[in-house]
């Protein structure tokens, strides 16, 4: 009898061990269902989702398929995609998901202010006073593209520049690239003649070019000039030719102005400390255009290396002296370097005037050197596509909060113009330039010129009708 209460309690312990293993199985069998239920649930919503993209490409499909049937054209259907917006450098860009067509925008405001100090020589040099000022020097808006990977467009407006420099089509034209380093191009545009006109106008370390790029340049090249030609490039190498014609601010109702130019570079030295570039340019100017019989060549004359006096002020002049100009020849070389933050630049221009009717050929020259330096550390790096030097951009954009101060570089340049030969006196240009610039952020830049100089011009009774000049500009940029 006392044994009975014993098995009563082992009786009870074995089921409740039993029941125990019962319930740890009924967990892990719900376990596994509610884990296999998630798992159809996810795999119907991504079939779902897959039916209605699919479902969408074919309406899209079928809508491109109705408008080709409706407006029948050559080539297949292309196939449709996403598209998304990027902002390289803050420029709003709208792309297809395999980044082989694009359109971006694009703008740029240079915003000039600046006084003279100008001492005419005599009462009879021209002008006897120099204007200050405020001169939106560029404003421009505009779109680019790509097409298919393979092409490239562009279209800008410039509303900026003085009176004598009206709003006109800055860039039109149109790009092949599908050909490895090769770019072939044709409408109105910047031609890519000089290495100062190769290097944008955002990224010139000055607020002017120098004269004697700038008078090279208006003969049969520079910018708003309908062209079509090429420019190719390897790592060490650059090279580009194009044939010219007018500017979009020339009247084409008369015969058309005709041209060429060429340039190559050899870039022997580029690595992670520095980079050495050495070229040679030449340009043609066929027929000067315009009426039969007529000079119409007015290339020749610049002012002193600002704009914010009017053209109409150039004292730097020889284009009354040009008369029966039969065609130009222009022929500069070119060097650059940069060693870390230091970085300087220079070209060497000769210019021929060949004319008719038992006029002598006229010879000019001209050229200019310069330096800077980024007191905060940031480089000016050689790109090999343009066969130029790009900008700064500041490590460190300003912020006053961060206590940042953005990128600084000081930089110096001298510049000499003659356009004296013969009895021709348009006068012998001589500028030394100081500059500042302030690089705020990749957008926003301020810039400060102090130029001192003079035009040692002379009457043909040897009249001294020159002027010593000091200009102080100060440019606000902003461009993306």
């Amino acid at each position: 009898m006392a044994a009975l209460p014993a098995q009563a309690q082992s009786a009870g312990d074995s089921e409740i061990a039993l029941l125990k293993a019962q319930l740890k199985l009924m967990e892990q069998k719900l376990d596994r269902l509610q884990k296999q239920t998630q798992a159809n649930t996810t795999a119907a919503a991504s079939a779902s989702a897959k039916a209605t993209t699919a479902s969408a490409k074919v309406d899209a499909r079928v809508n491109v398929t109705n408008a080709q049937a409706a407006y029948p054209t050559k080539g297949p259907v292309l196939p449709v995609s996403g598209a998304y917006v990027k902002m390289p450098g803050n420029r709003p860009t709208i792309c297809t998901d395999d980044n082989r067509n694009c359109v971006a925008i694009t703008s740029r405001l240079h915003l000039d202010v600046g006084g003279y100090d100008y001492r005419p020589n005599s009462g009879l040099t021209a002008p006897q006073n120099a204007q200050n000022g405020v001169n939106a020097r560029r404003a421009r808006i505009g779109v680019l593209g790509t097409f298919a990977g393979d092409w490239d467009y562009a279209l800008v407006y410039d509303f900026g520049g003085t009176p004598d420099s009206p709003s006109a089509l800055e860039n039109a034209y149109v790009t092949y690239k599908g050909i490895k380093n090769l770019y072939i191009d044709a409408g109105y545009m910047d031609v890519p003649y000089t290495l100062d006109e190769a290097t944008s106008s955002n990224n010139i370390t000055f607020i002017e070019r120098a004269s004697s790029q700038v008078i090279a340049t208006n003969i049969a090249a520079g910018d708003f000039r309908s062209a079509v030609g090429f420019h190719a490039n390897g790592d060490n190498w650059w090279v580009g030719s194009y044939f010219t014609g007018p500017s979009s601010t020339v009247s084409h109702t008369l015969r058309a102005q005709t041209g060429a130019t060429a340039r190559g570079v050899f870039v022997p030295v580029n690595n992670a400390v520095g980079s050495f570039i050495v070229g040679a340019d030449a340009q043609f100017l066929f027929d000067t255009g315009g009426a039969p019989g007529v000079n119409n060549l007015s290339s020749f004359s610049e002012r002193i290396e600002s704009r914010i006096d009017p053209a109409t002020n150039a004292l730097l002049n020889a284009n009354s002296f040009l008369t029966n100009v039969k065609g130009v020849q222009v022929f500069s070389g070119e060097a650059a370097g940069q060693i870390g933050s230091f970085y300087a630049q220079g070209e060497y221009f000769d210019y021929n005037v060949e004319r008719q009717a038992g006029f002598a050929d006229a010879h000019f020259n001209g050229g200019y050197a310069q330096a800077s330096y980024v007191l905060t550390g940031e480089r000016r790096k050689y790109n090999p596509v343009t066969g130029s030097y790009g900008g700064i951009n500041p490590a460190k954009p300003a912020h006053w909060q961060s206590g940042d101060y953005g990128a600084w570089e000081v930089a110096a340049r001298y510049s000499q113009m003659s356009l004296n030969d013969q009895n021709i006196r348009g006068g012998e240009l001589k500028n030394t330039t100081v500059g500042v610039n302030w690089y705020v952020n990749t957008n926003v830049r301020f810039m400060f010129n102090w130029i001192h100089g003079q035009v040692d011009k002379a009457t043909a009774a040897s009249l001294d009708i020159g002027a010593k000049y000091d200009v102080y500009t100060m440019r606000t940029q902003v461009a993306f």
